[in-house]
């Protein structure tokens, strides 16, 4: 594992797709869809905010953070007619479960099972205080299946590193809107990111007037210094609020781990039309 970043940081890049399948393949489409949750977004807002129980949109809008409330709206809690946060449970599972056996089929089992056995450890000894997502996930029973197993430990894992920089970017005083601006300020295009996190034009232009204001962003959209400053402090304290369920792990145990997901990750990727915010070009 590359000693250029953080630990905790270099695992997310590695983790971070395994999640991403429930969102991209075609398994995980159809899972839904056969559970009566048709389009993309029925999908991830029941199968995201499942592990909650049935909630309402205010809840799912501050633990997702960055899209906008009448996206959640729109979807919460109309969807829990058409699924309940059972089935929408159950067709996740289902779905992630069949992509990455589909992915993953000429990966050595023995390597899948070393990467599922150290992430389920790491899990299990996660301190989820304050971490809504990461503990709704971790409380969830471990499914029998091996790539199920796969997926819900990569999953609860990603949750508790999200939860983490939630908690940094509101403690930076950014909003959900401001830290997507932030993002397209570096090395995203606003014409992709803003559509599919419901923000009207008024609402972002608000967001980038306010980071000007304060100094983060220039007057043509670009970051300041102090804006790449703050940005930096932010990375920080996620990794470090991500580091503690690592610092027990040798650094050969590290390596290793990193070693067995690093083909995974890589065939997981492989098949997405974009890399998840804050992923790097390649891994």
């Amino acid at each position: 594992m590359a000693d250029l970043v953080h630990p905790a940081r270099a695992l997310w890049w590695l983790f971070e797709p395994v999640h991403a399948v429930t969102y991209f393949e075609p398994e995980c489409r159809d899972a839904f869809e056969a559970a009566g949750l048709r389009g993309f977004w029925r999908g991830y807002f029941a199968g995201r905010s499942a592990p909650l129980g049935a909630v309402d949109a205010p809840p799912v809008t501050a633990a997702f953070f960055n899209f906008a409330p009448a996206m959640v709206e729109r979807a919460l809690p109309a969807l829990w007619s058409l699924a309940g946060p059972e089935e929408a449970l159950a067709a996740r599972a289902k779905g992630a479960g069949a992509a990455l056996a589909r992915l993953l089929e000429h990966v050595d089992r023995g390597l899948v099972e070393r990467a599922v056995e150290t992430l389920e450890q790491s899990a299990e000894r996660l301190d989820c205080a304050g971490r809504v997502l990461a503990a709704a996930n971790a409380a969830l029973p471990a499914p029998p299946g091996l790539y199920e197993r796969l997926w819900r430990a990569a999953t609860v894992m990603r949750e508790h590193r999200g939860d983490g920089h939630v908690a940094a970017l509101v403690a930076a005083g950014l909003d959900g809107c401001e830290a997507l601006v932030v993002r397209c300020a570096m090395d995203m295009r606003r014409e992709q990111l803003q559509p599919v996190r419901g923000w009207t034009d008024a609402e972002w232009e608000a967001a980038a007037a306010r980071l000007v204001e304060r100094g983060w962003l220039t007057a043509t959209g670009s970051l300041t210094e102090l804006g790449r400053t703050h940005h930096q402090a932010l990375e920080a304290a996620t990794d470090l609020a991500a580091a503690r369920v690592w610092e027990d792990h040798p650094r050969a145990e590290l390596d290793a781990l990193a070693a067995a997901l690093k083909p995974i990750s890589a065939l997981c990727r492989s098949s997405m039309p974009f890399y998840p915010v804050g992923l790097p070009d390649n891994t």
